[in-house]
């Protein structure tokens, strides 16, 4: 089965062997894939029962919650990696989740819609309109986005936080982009540490 080209970005940001959190992990597609191709030792945690339960049929430990609330259930220092995956702009509090991600793991990789990309830019300059992408498939009013970011929206929370940006992949309709690039790119990925 192949990734989606930012679950690609954040699994190959991912050592062998690690111990890696799955903050927000949907069916379990990325964390399957990297028990299967890197030996992971994973973990998910997921807010939708139907998505826990596709996990779990996948044979994968997932357990339902909601990471706003029960991420300071885990100890500090348990995993290697927390993955938080095109989820941190639905968190009620995206500072509190990237902090006790980075309490529970050594590195944080954290993927995101960018509001800032051209086109969204453009749908609002032009047509005064919530744009919709293939980053944002979904009108405004049905969105789970609430707390909208762009990449330098993000880097000045990381560097609120006094975290370290260890690497960043920025993507535009699945192809890879150079840092030059990073206003054309939908989706970014960063990989964060507390230096």
């Amino acid at each position: 089965m192949t990734l989606r080209a930012d679950l690609a970005a954040i699994a190959d940001a991912v050592p062998a062997g690690a111990r890696v959190l799955d903050v927000g992990c949907g069916d379990g597609a990325l964390l399957a894939a990297l028990q299967r191709d890197k030996g992971v030792d994973g973990r998910g945690i997921e807010l939708s029962g139907a998505n826990v339960a596709a996990a779990v049929e996948r044979g994968l430990s997932v357990v339902q919650g909601d990471a706003d609330a029960d991420l300071a259930d885990y100890p500090s220092h348990a995993f290697d990696v927390a993955i938080l995956s095109d989820t941190l702009q639905a968190m009620r509090s995206p500072e509190t989740v990237l902090a006790e991600l980075l309490r529970i793991a050594r590195t944080a990789v954290i993927s995101f819609p960018n509001f800032g990309h051209w086109r969204v830019r453009l749908s609002l300059l032009v047509g005064g309109r919530m744009p919709m992408t293939a980053a944002l498939p979904v009108p405004w009013y049905a969105t789970p986005n609430i707390h909208l970011c762009s990449i330098d929206d993000f880097r000045a929370l990381a560097a609120k936080l006094d975290v370290t940006v260890e690497g960043a992949t920025f993507l535009s309709r699945g192809r890879r982009l150079t840092w030059a690039e990073n206003l054309r790119a939908e989706q970014a990925v960063f990989v964060l540490s507390r230096g």
